[in-house]
């Protein structure tokens, strides 16, 4: 509502576009309105007469519609070249026609992710997935599939700058901890400001953590966990549009802001 009255500034879904030397970029997650999202960043635009693009891959967290449906968009590629742990990689083969309509369309390169394991994207880029254990919904298997739902930690080799990308995670365990702890920026789910946000507005019958998202407020909220894990920058991304820190003036957004850490708007950059 308050972005429709003007009193907001609107936001499009969370994607990430990476790079370590700006012309090869690594995109993480494809959201619906990514096609929108590459308009916006000429960065991504073809800079040949042949169209070439500077996008070399697509990175999947996971198999929701929220950060697949977009490559039905990236259709028109010759090959697209997909990074996803097996688990993601089998779900999306098996249990959705997503896959299936974009292979009519082009070549579907598979670049399998190992929890655990480093994966050097281009010289200098390096990244590593990380299991993000969750119990949100069963569609795409149980909480306990080693993959189902992963974070990334990107390295820039040669600055050793890193940045974690966690756009869904119900719990901050003491394996996620250590993922995120001194990483320069963290990227993470900021989808509702308290765990019943839904509940009290009508909206949901589940909390914030039963639908796979920690809450940031509270006294095990993401807002109260992260300043011991000594993040030098920490940006909520992912944001359901209920959370009232997407407004400027509200005293949810200035508890983010007084404590150090950031709210993402479309276009936002960063440099580790």
């Amino acid at each position: 509502m308050a972005v429709r009255t003007g009193a907001g500034v609107p936001r499009t879904q969370s994607s990430v576009a990476v790079s370590a030397d700006h012309r090869r970029w690594f995109l993480i997650n494809a959201s619906p309105e990514v096609r929108t999202q590459f308009e916006a960043f000429p960065a991504l635009h073809p800079r040949d007469r042949d169209r070439t693009s500077p996008l070399q891959a697509v990175l999947l967290t996971d198999a929701e519609l929220d950060h697949t449906l977009g490559l039905l968009q990236l259709r028109e590629a010759d090959a697209l070249r997909l990074y996803a742990t097996p688990a993601v990689q089998k779900t999306l083969s098996d249990g959705s026609g997503l896959l299936r309509t974009l292979e009519r369309y082009c070549t579907v390169e598979w670049q399998a992710m190992i929890p655990g394991t480093d994966v050097a994207l281009a010289d200098g880029l390096c990244c590593r997935a990380f299991d993000v254990p969750t119990t949100k919904r069963n569609r795409f298997g149980t909480g306990t599939d080693h993959g189902r739902v992963v974070g990334y930690r990107l390295t820039d080799e040669r600055s050793g700058g890193t940045l974690v990308y966690l756009p869904g995670v119900q719990s901050l365990t003491p394996e996620l901890q250590a993922e995120i702890a001194g990483c320069d920026c963290l990227l993470i789910d900021g989808t509702c400001w308290r765990d019943d946000e839904l509940i009290q507005l009508g909206l949901a019958g589940k909390t914030s953590r039963e639908m796979g998202h920690l809450p940031i407020d509270g006294p095990d909220g993401s807002l109260a966990q992260v300043p011991a894990l000594r993040v030098r920058r920490t940006i909520f991304v992912h944001m359901n549009n209920t959370n009232p820190i997407l407004l400027a003036d509200t005293p949810e957004r200035r508890v983010v802001e007084d404590s150090g850490m950031e709210v993402a708007m479309d276009g936002l950059e960063v440099e580790v």
